[in-house]
């Protein structure tokens, strides 16, 4: 039985597996020394912490629910609806990030979908959530973790990252609105009455989700946050503490490991150096769907100093495979959660309806650069 236990677990947390297996394998090539500190972006960690326990309590008392209602009552189809939810995701990760944005609103979606019986369109919605979160954070210097690590390694002007990722941006909301137009305009509304926690708590963790937006945009340090929301919530509701995804946290720092191992392999360092002199836009973007978007980043940004064509390319290089971006990873396991059994199904047309994405991105993003759109440098 306690065999079974473990394999279970495995299976279900199979990217979690995939990633230590990885910093394991990369730790007996780079044995664990005094570097190993420099890897974690504990900033980046923190906040996803922070983020994690307050929507848990927010979901404890049927905040996202309240408000799914409210979403339903001021759209009254259901392509209308979804448009509200891909929109809100898409805005929501340029203020709080690509995967915050998608653990506060991938609930909402599920509960908007399940409340009014639209449950046979929550592969499709997730799917545009997830690619409304990857994309829309690419406009803003804190939207992808990514971003914030080339703003901040480049020391990039404000205005001349908004200047790069403009244009980009605008197609990719282009096209993901006219993804959800092909909804039909079926009326919806939901049943039943649903009581709501006391104005007071509702309150109370909503400040405490400001406080976790703050520290995302170093108004406060980072630290602060955990110090203010872990004593609130040991008080308030500490079960919301307890599911908590920690394996999502171990996701993420197991890929820091080993995103920090293979930037000290030198075959590796050699590999990279040669490839990006072809092309550093579309061997990142490529790169991502083998690693994912952030390690893709902090690898090839000790290769090159053409910061405008490696912004692009791990921004729409998010889009494409299910490793392209943790975010992705985010949205697959609460999808899973809902639907254990559509695993493939769900698979088969994310995969499809990302790599259209990046087909159709990383040409007009070739196209930029091509005539002089995104200056090169280096």
């Amino acid at each position: 039985m306690k065999m079974k236990n473990i394999a279970s677990f495995f299976r279900e947390n199979a990217v979690l597996t995939v990633a230590a297996l990885a910093a394991l394998i990369t730790a007996f090539i780079v044995p664990p020394d005094g570097e190993y500190a420099g890897y974690f972006d504990f900033r980046t960690l923190s906040c996803l912490f922070c983020t994690l326990a307050v929507v848990s309590a927010l979901g404890r008392i049927n905040f996202f629910y309240m408000l799914a209602k409210r979403i339903v009552a001021m759209f009254a189809t259901l392509r209308s609806a979804v448009v509200a939810l891909v929109w809100i995701t898409f805005i929501g990760s340029m203020v709080i990030a690509n995967d915050m944005a998608l653990i506060t609103f991938l609930p909402l979606g599920y509960i908007v979908l399940s409340a009014t019986g639209q449950q046979r369109h929550m592969a499709y919605v997730f799917v545009l959530q997830n690619i409304a979160a990857n994309l829309g954070g690419m406009l803003t210097p804190f939207g992808n973790p990514q971003n914030l690590y080339i703003y901040t390694k480049f020391s990039v002007d404000t205005g001349e990252f908004m200047r790069i990722m403009v244009f980009p941006f605008l197609l990719s909301i282009t096209l993901i609105t006219a993804c959800c137009l092909v909804l039909p305009k079926e009326p919806i509304r939901t049943d039943g009455e649903t009581t709501g926690a006391p104005a007071w708590r509702q309150t109370v963790y909503i400040a405490l989700f400001c406080v976790s937006i703050v520290a995302v945009f170093r108004i406060i340090p980072f630290w602060v946050a955990p110090l203010v929301i872990v004593p609130s919530l040991l008080v308030l509701d500490r079960r919301a503490l307890l599911r908590v995804d920690y394996g999502l946290l171990f996701t993420f720092v197991f890929f820091f490991i080993f995103s920090g191992n293979m930037s000290r392999i030198p075959a590796v360092r050699d590999l990279i150096s040669g490839v990006l002199e072809k092309n550093v836009l579309v061997v990142s973007a490529l790169l991502c769907q083998f690693i994912s978007n952030v390690p893709s980043a902090i690898l090839l940004s000790g290769f090159t100093d053409n910061y405008p064509e490696l912004l692009l390319g791990v921004n729409i290089g998010g889009v494409g495979s299910i490793i392209a971006s943790l975010a992705s990873l985010i949205t697959f396991r609460e999808y899973c959660r809902h639907d254990p059994a559509g695993k493939r199904r769900y698979l088969l047309l994310f995969s499809a309806v990302n790599f259209s994405f990046l087909i159709v991105l990383l040409a007009f993003c070739s196209l930029l650069v091509f005539l002089g759109g995104v200056p090169a440098t280096g």
